[in-house]
């Protein structure tokens, strides 16, 4: 679709929006309702298709690698320009690799990302070394005859110059002509080096487009020298032995300021200046790197996508027997979901991610919870004696409260995860955030307009569901203290396990360090490895086992710049093994300790959000209910990790994703445990605490709710 037809329909569904919140009618609201569904539905589908067209996906998933450099200003503090024109010089020098679409963009104050998809992991040496080297800028005489000794040469009756050599000029194709090539016959030694270039900068003056430049006090003799004794020869701007511009020299210049013009355009004069200031003469660093073989991406997503539908299909499945013709509107506004989530991720250009699809992954939990909520509360009030309609506008009434904060708290931690992360877990962020809005929408609007419709028709006249768990008096409130105890054990063994293991807990996206994970169609014994290493005093390194999609990995974790030497260890001492790298990661102690601080920065402001917003639609005990039993949560989690051996990190990938489904298991089981056990007797015990009594309480639960529902309306 075009931006322009895009716009206006963006524009037609924000109407339609309006106009459904702003009537009361029940005819009109569901017929407006339907038309908005299915508009939305046709719009994300023909924004999705062809998928393999639309879809952009990740370096984790086709295969690549991506490095974070950061410029070493020194004394000089890096600037914008300075870094903009780092992009260009980096830009070039990834060119000679011949890859489609690389991504290299500034992404702070001094770092550069350099992404470059379908990169050989054979080249990937060789790409770090072009991205770590220092520019070399030179200026070079060009031999003084104009051009008649090149002739002389190409004819044979000359010979080139001992001190001389011939480099190619490409320039750029102007208008409606083809790219031109020119032979030059140039010294092999600078006259003048680039580091005597003190600034430089584009503009436009009578000739048309021109470069200033200015000299230091040497470079400026220098200069001066150069020119009077050269004046209507050429000299060469040599920029990593390619020579960039050949201009003619009109007049000895003194003053320690030129200008260079010619035949520029904008873009050509702006790239001359790039070229001049050298951006890179001062070092850089690598800070990060991250690689990942197509073949593991392709395996990681066959592997993410098969558990993904396996998941949909058992959670379709179950949720349609239980709750019979509810359950096939619930499934139904599930499918609505996942169309309008991935419309929105292809319309906004997203990159698909292996995060953004675990991120979609839960969606699908998120949206069937929200559906449970309503089911649920349907079941209360038909039990009341109510009619199915009164019964089915009273649920979705009740229900609003408790989808709503729900989401809300999520939304404001996936809203928090997304402006504190980097890389690939923004990608989550972004499918978890996309994903509660449309399970929103689909939950209040899709699945009740749905049900509304088969009801008002008299299509059905009594819903059945099945009840497995009969409603039973527990007094949870009495068991708090023996829950309260036995977390308190489950924390100190977590935190004990935590303590020994010291750095282990952590992968090298918080440590620092090299990740390399190599494949083989054999078993793999960890103890041949281990000795394998020995020689090289890596024998003491991480190293796990893992298989996926009949194939066997093992990943070493060993200290920074190390991992060049374990491939080429393991691989020459092993060679039966057929091993292959797969995925390698290097990270920076910097870095490391940059993602440990904006990780823990995370947490406390999603801490500090839901405090508040929680505080806002209830009362402050419930906040503080809320709170301890989040911290309940996440302490346990880390400690089960740190128990089973697991490593705490950042992305996503492979049979990572293993580690982030363990995450989540142990975070619903225990947070389900802690919402009962947890937050409910430490909300009692806080009302007491401040002299207040069980009805205010239980009129604070039933008053706030109730006046912040729109749909009580």
């Amino acid at each position: 679709m075009t931006p322009v037809l895009t716009f206006f329909a963006g524009l037609g569904l924000l109407v339609l929006f309006g106009w459904y919140f702003a009537t009361d009618v029940g005819l009109r609201k569901r017929l407006l309702a339907t038309t908005l569904v299915m508009l939305l539905v046709a719009f994300s589908i023909a924004t999705i298709w062809p998928p393999k067209a639309k879809i952009q996906l990740g370096l984790d998933i086709q295969g690549g690698t991506s490095f974070l450099i950061r410029l070493m200003g020194g004394d000089k503090e890096v600037n914008k320009g300075m870094l903009d024109q780092a992009v260009e010089v980096i830009r070039k020098r990834i060119d000679v690799f011949g890859v489609s679409e690389p991504v290299i963009s500034p992404v702070s104050n001094d770092r550069i990302l350099v992404q470059i998809p379908g990169l050989d992991t054979a080249k990937i040496q060789e790409a770090r070394e072009q991205l770590s080297r220092v520019a070399k800028l030179e200026f070079r005489m060009v031999f003084p005859d104009n051009g008649d000794r090149l002739r002389a040469i190409d004819e044979g009756k000359e010979v080139i110059p001992p001190d001389y050599r011939i480099e190619v000029y490409k320039m750029a194709a102007e208008e409606n002509e083809k790219p031109r090539e020119e032979r030059l016959l140039v010294k092999k030694k600078a006259d003048l080096g680039g580091n005597h270039v003190s600034r430089a900068s584009a503009g436009y003056g009578n000739e048309g487009w021109e470069v200033s430049l200015s000299f230091d006090a040497e470079g400026t003799k220098k200069f001066g020298e150069i020119t009077a004794a050269n004046v209507n020869h050429r000299f060469a701007i040599v920029l990593d032995n390619i020579i960039q511009s050949a201009p003619n020299i009109r007049e000895p210049i003194y003053g320690g300021s030129a200008r260079i013009s010619g035949r520029f355009d904008e873009k050509e004069a702006r790239g001359l200046a790039s070229v001049l200031e050298n951006p890179l003469q001062t070092p850089v660093s690598i800070e990060e790197e991250r690689s990942v073989s197509p073949t593991l991406g392709l395996d990681s997503i066959r592997a993410s996508v098969m558990a993904g539908l396996l998941g949909l299909a058992i959670t379709l499945v179950c949720v349609l027997i239980y709750y019979r013709l509810p359950g096939l509107v619930a499934n139904l506004a599930l499918l609505v979901n996942l169309v309008l989530l991935i419309g929105a991720l292809t319309m906004f250009r997203f990159v698909l991610t292996l995060p953004g699809i675990a991120g979609i992954i839960l969606t699908i939990g998120l949206s069937v919870d929200a559906s449970v909520l309503i089911y649920e509360r349907l079941r209360e009030e038909m039990a009341l004696g109510k009619s199915l309609k009164v019964a089915l506008e009273t649920a979705y009434e009740k229900a609003f409260s408790s989808i709503f904060d729900a989401n809300v708290t999520t939304l404001i931690t996936a809203a928090i995860l997304f402006w504190k992360a980097t890389g690939p877990v923004k990608g989550f962020a972004i499918s978890l955030m996309l994903g509660i809005l449309a399970s929103l929408f689909t939950a209040l609007i899709v699945g009740r307009n749905a049900l509304g419709w088969l009801v008002d028709a008299g299509k059905v006249r009594k819903i059945s569901m099945l009840h497995l768990i009969s409603s039973q008096n527990i007094n949870f409130l009495g068991k708090g203290f023996l829950a309260c105890m036995c977390s308190l054990a489950l924390i100190l063994a977590g935190a004990t396990s935590f303590y020994i293991r010291g750095e282990k807990n952590f992968g090298v996206d918080f440590r620092g360090g090299d990740l390399v994970t190599l494949s083989s169609p054999a078993k793999i014994d960890v103890g041949q490895v281990r000795d394998a290493l020995k020689p090289v005093g890596l024998a003491d390194a991480s190293i796990q086992e893992s298989a996926q999609s009949g194939k066997n990995y093992i990943t070493v974790r060993s200290p920074l710049n190390t991992s060049d030497k374990v491939e080429k260890q393991i691989i020459q001492t092993m060679p039966n093994a057929g091993f292959k790298v797969e995925r390698s990661e290097r990270v920076g102690a910097l870095v490391g300790g940059e993602l440990a601080k904006s990780s823990l920065v995370a947490l406390v402001l999603g801490i500090l959000g839901i405090l508040i917003f929680v505080t806002l639609r209830f009362e402050l005990s419930f906040a503080v209910g809320a709170i301890v039993a989040l911290l309940h949560d996440v302490i346990i989690t880390v400690g089960v990790f740190s128990l089973l051996g697991r490593e705490l990190t950042l992305t996503l990938g492979g049979a990572v994703l293993r580690d982030f489904s363990l995450a989540i298991i142990v975070g619903v089981v225990v947070g389900t445990y802690s919402s009962i056990f947890i937050a409910s007797p430490i909300v009692l015990w806080w009302t007491r605490a401040r002299g207040k009594s069980t009805s205010t309480l239980r009129r604070e639960v039933t008053q706030k709710p109730t006046a912040a529902n729109p749909l009580a309306r």
